[in-house]
């Protein structure tokens, strides 16, 4: 073996620059992130070729004092700590004091500032090559411009990894995304081959929030998502979510930030998963804005070169309440808020505003989700429990009125699975003719409308001021019953069974002791496991509901989920699916035929039932055909 040895400053530095520069992307990355820490009300981007040829990015934060600027382009050297009691509470994006310093080991460096106490600018200027800084006098306004020309010039084998310019650039622009998005109070300019590509004003107002959002995510994103703001024990998560509908194929619209850094965590990850499971179709990945503000001494933010991950103190109470927000602010979700999007999207969101001013809906302000449960202001219309045991307004109560006798007869025979009573089908037959009128504009209407007909015994026709509403009756019924059945579960404690002979299961010794310390917690979810051997547990109750469950892999999973998240929604995630299949075979099946009051009381019900957008499967369960999309379908105006 050679000697031990100090390592040259350049190849110290290009050592660190593999790990924090690793395209044109990471350096912007770390450019923006100094102008934003510099207090900057504008950063300006421009880029070349993809930002291989050149990167420039300008802002009118404070700058640098002439003094200081030999020290920025050195290693481990800032002014944002400087004692282990500020890494122990980073409140600034960056902190390591080496981006510039890596940065201008790769590429040929220069950076011109002035602070508001020089009467001039100054300008550095190094190379990769010798690394040595070369000061000089410069015009330059309060703030700090810094160019990085021919990035990896002297290290051609990273040069070769980049990819065209066409990747590195939207890699470029996601980086600038990204930062516009965490920062609603600075303006943001990107320009590519002198082509502007982004012009973002600051935005210090609701409404120019949410236009950033829909210039950066997207018009349709922000007419389908809910405002949320939610505060508890330290924690505030605020932010925009998008509605079930709005979901994506890939997990390309996710963008969480703690303290205004951009973050990709597991934990919150496995958060947000969790509080969409109920309504998320197959492998579909929500959309989302979300802002977690914390006690910067409770998170660690120094745990990977890029910034990228953090880890929190007490990492089990953000996951719940990240879930439990998130959880409820989609719960409350009902028709109205759906429908409002869509009215959005047809007609224009000012328009959608005055046809439907007393809804609080998605991507306004005014819709946002506080943390207070609906229905408790004082100045609410007294509610009515219909025939599922759900609750609609007085307000929104259906012209037409039937007998309850014929309607409880009617939904008892579908929850039993039978078919409808003669009887009662008799007595509401004369009524099946009676449609109930449609309201004239100044009277309330339900968010869905009134029944009309019914389409080939599977869909319910409602006619709603917005258009046709379309309802699929199974899938509507199936949620109605899903979400009643796991309301009366939640009432009553999970009831364990025994086993008539303990499953023995062989594990790892790390599992077999995790199993044992969190005994108690096993016993919360209806597992009684008990630690036999070094290797060994016995599994001796388990959930009533899951005796026909494989409790083997069950068991294999909880401890997975507890290594992985230090807690596990495995036996409630069972338990629903098992419910969600009850409720799929107790549910009302096609081509039975409904009367006209049945199918009003299905509406009323869907309205007062969480999560009635999506079926169990997360299917939709209902669609609106606004007026202007069948007047395009008939050519009418032209």
């Amino acid at each position: 073996m050679p000697h031990i040895q100090l390592l040259s400053p350049r190849l110290a530095n290009q050592i660190a620059a593999g790990e924090v520069v690793e395209r044109p992307a990471s350096v912007v990355k770390e450019l923006v992130e100094n102008a934003l820490d510099a207090g900057a009300g504008r950063v300006d981007v421009e880029v070349e070729q993809g930002g291989a040829k050149l990167i420039r990015v300008r802002d009118d934060g404070s700058g640098i004092e002439e003094q200081d600027l030999p020290l920025a382009l050195s290693r481990h050297a800032t002014s944002k700590i400087a004692s282990l009691d500020d890494l122990e509470a980073v409140a600034s994006l960056g902190f390591r004091g080496e981006a510039l310093a890596s940065i201008s080991s790769v590429s040929r460096l220069t950076l011109t500032s002035r602070t508001a106490a020089q009467e001039a600018a100054s300008r550095v200027e190094v190379e990769g090559r010798d690394m040595d800084a070369r000061i000089s006098p410069a015009a330059h306004p309060v703030g700090t411009t810094v160019e990085v020309r021919d990035l990896f010039f002297n290290t051609p084998a990273r040069r070769k990894f980049l990819r065209t310019e066409k990747t590195e650039f939207n890699h470029v622009d996601e980086c600038v995304r990204r930062q516009a998005l965490s920062r609603f109070d600075a303006g943001f300019t990107l320009r590519h081959n002198q082509r502007v590509v982004q012009s973002l004003r600051p935005a210090e107002s609701p409404v120019d929030k949410e236009r950033r959002i829909g210039a950066l995510c997207g018009q349709q994103f922000i007419d389908n998502a809910v405002l949320i703001d939610a505060e508890a024990t330290g924690l505030r998560l605020w932010g925009w979510v998008a509605l079930p509908t709005f979901s994506r194929s890939q997990a390309d619209l996710q963008y969480f930030f703690v303290n205004g850094r951009v973050i990709r965590d597991r934990l919150v990850a496995h958060a947000v998963r969790q509080a969409y499971r109920d309504v998320l179709y197959n492998n579909r990945h929500p959309a989302f804005v979300l802002y977690l503000e914390v006690d910067p001494a409770t998170v660690d933010v120094n745990v990977h070169p890029t910034k990228h991950e953090v880890r929190f103190r007490d990492g089990r109470l953000v996951h719940d309440f990240i879930f439990r927000t998130l959880h409820k602010a989609l719960a409350d979700v009902r028709p109205d808020d759906h429908l409002r999007g869509a009215v959005a999207q047809s007609f224009g969101r000012e328009n959608a505003a005055m046809q439907q001013p007393s809804v609080a809906g998605p991507g306004t302000a005014a819709g946002a989700w506080s943390g207070q449960p609906a229905g408790l202001d004082s100045g609410q219309p007294p509610t009515h429990t219909n025939a599922f045991g759900g609750q609609y307004s007085g307000q929104s109560q259906p012209q037409q009125e039937w007998h309850a006798s014929d309607q409880m007869a009617f939904y008892n025979s579908l929850n039993a699975g039978g078919g409808v009573d003669n009887g009662s089908r008799q007595a509401s037959a004369g009524m099946a003719e009676a449609i109930p009128t449609p309201p004239t504009d100044g009277d309330e209407e339900p968010p869905l409308g009134y029944a009309i007909a019914q389409l080939h015994g599977i869909y319910i026709l409602a006619q709603g001021r917005a258009g046709l509403i379309v309802v699929d009756m199974h899938a509507a019924h199936e949620r109605i019953t899903y979400e009643r059945m796991k309301r009366a579960l939640a009432e009553q404690d999970l009831k364990s069974q025994p086993l008539l002979v303990p499953l023995s299961v062989a594990v790892s010794q790390k599992e077999a002791a995790l199993a044992e310390s969190h005994g108690e917690d096993l016993q919360q979810l209806g597992l009684q496991v008990e630690r036999i051997g070094p290797e060994t547990l016995a599994v001796r109750q388990v959930p009533a509901l899951l005796r026909g469950a494989d409790a083997e892999q069950l068991i294999r999973d909880v401890l997975a989920d507890l290594i992985e998240h230090g807690q596990s929604d495995r036996v409630e995630a069972v338990t629903h699916e098992l419910l969600g299949t009850m409720a799929c075979h107790g549910s009302v099946r096609a081509n039975r035929q409904l009367t006209i009051p049945e199918m009003n009381s299905l509406l009323r019900d869907m309205e007062a039932t969480e999560r009635s957008g999506q079926c169990n499967h997360g299917r939709p369960t209902w669609t609106l055909v606004t007026l202007s999309e069948l007047d395009k379908l008939f050519l009418r105006g032209r």
